[in-house]
């Protein structure tokens, strides 16, 4: 760990200047933790998917700087005021908790393993929930900062205008249009090539597309902005609950369903659907959970097969679709966008999501990195995903339980044995 006062050094340049700069489904999984298990204790760990043009290794003493001087912020009157308690379903114990809220340095490590850049988180999930968009931004930053900046940033307005001419294109079509309306929202706060960028494209795409671009998962850019923050759940907040040990293994989507709906009483209500695959979690997702949640989430596997699915278990359970909301979230582009909509929007709301397309498509390899909820309260936890490169288990005895109790063929596990588990899949 670098000396806490290192990013005092001249040149030190913060990635981070406020704890606002995340993501809002962050802030209403760290809710529920607060009011439903603050005593629970957890890991979680960064891990990049693909092969950097340089080892993120060389990074090191810079994430410890910034990791330091992220330490030293904290959530700002004006911040709680403006932002959170504008929105009642945060609730008044929850604000005062951000109030005093600190990220604590001793919960989380930098190492290096040969090129490989290891950041653990460890402690109790309270604290270590929030540094997960933080280190991303942090990693994602410091590796494009080794680039041309002016000419990256060059070659994404060009890009960025081509988006924009691409959507009053497809809108201008009377035959691409659906029921339902088109509309997109920003999720690249994770993978953005930096925060000025992902400030100017969302500014930019506010004003240019309205109708269109309907808000940002980035708290501080929809309150700087005026825009709708968007999000609900992550993995995080499914998985958690095969940790908790308060229900039997194979109620464990349940019980993270039941407790998101005491908490929100309605509101937040699109559910993620692929912690377990699309098919165990329709098995959980009865006529009780699909009355109360607005919608779905997909984030892995074929979007159409899945959207079928989708509205299939709404006709089965005779709810009105029109009702309801699909929101696609994987991998997207805008050409990706617009089939599925136009696949699904004559018979259901849609939604569309966009990550990297969006905050880092600036003419770079852009980098695949995650950081993994792997242990709660010293119990592994696991995700079995629609496409195989994004499931994940530390432990592969327990990865065959958890198909084994929730229905899922489990077979494709053994050749992962003496494998990294996620290296293996992606391959």
């Amino acid at each position: 760990m670098q000396d806490k006062h290192s990013f005092q050094r001249p040149g030190f340049v913060p990635v981070i200047t406020s704890l606002l700069d995340d993501d809002l489904y962050k802030f209403t999984m760290w809710q529920v933790m607060l009011h439903q298990s603050p005593q629970a204790t957890g890991v979680t760990e960064f891990r990049c998917r693909n092969t950097p043009k340089y080892p993120l290794s060389l990074l090191k003493q810079d994430v410890e700087e910034q990791l330091d001087w992220l330490c030293s912020l904290s959530f700002t009157q004006a911040e709680i005021e403006g932002f959170f308690a504008q929105r009642s379903y945060f609730k008044q114990d929850f604000l005062e908790f951000l109030a005093l809220f600190r990220f604590q340095r001793k919960f989380i490590r930098v190492m290096t393993v040969g090129d490989r850049l290891v950041i653990r988180a460890e402690g109790p999930l309270v604290h270590i929930t929030g540094f997960e968009i933080h280190v991303l931004s942090i990693v994602n930053e410091l590796y494009f900062r080794q680039f041309p900046q002016e000419e990256a940033l060059a070659e994404g307005r060009r890009r960025l205008a081509e988006k924009i001419a691409l959507l009053k294109s497809f809108a201008g079509n009377a035959e691409n249009l659906r029921r339902h309306a088109f509309e997109f929202f920003d999720f690249g706060t994770r993978r953005r090539f930096s925060k000025a960028w992902h400030a100017e494209l969302v500014a930019t795409l506010a004003r240019e597309v309205p109708e269109f671009f309907k808000g940002t998962s980035n708290c501080l850019l929809a309150l700087q902005l005026r825009l709708p923050a968007l999000g609900t759940m992550a993995h995080e907040h499914l998985q958690k609950h095969q940790g908790l040990g308060n229900v039997q293994l194979r109620y464990a989507t349940k019980a993270a369903l039941e407790e998101w709906s005491q908490e929100y009483r309605g509101d937040l209500g699109i559910a993620l659907t692929d912690v377990i695959t699309m098919d165990a979690f329709l098995r959980d997702f009865d006529l009780y959970f699909a009355k109360l949640f607005d919608g779905l989430r997909h984030d892995s596997g074929d979007p159409f097969v899945w959207g079928r699915k989708a509205l299939a278990h709404y006709a089965k359970l005779r709810i009105d679709a029109h009702s309801k909301r699909l929101v696609f979230s994987d991998g997207l582009d805008l050409h990706r966008c617009f089939a599925i909509y136009q696949e699904f929007a004559n018979d259901i709301q849609t939604g569309f999501g966009i990550g990297t397309w969006l905050t880092n498509d600036v003419g770079l390899a852009a980098l695949n990195i995650v950081m993994k909820l792997i242990l709660v309260n010293g119990q592994t936890v696991a995700k079995v995903s629609d496409e195989p490169g994004k499931s994940f288990s530390e432990d592969l005895t327990f990865l065959r339980y958890l198909c084994s109790v929730n229905g899922v063929d489990g077979s494709w596990v053994d050749k992962l044995e003496g494998n990294n588990t996620e290296q293996a899949l992606a391959a």
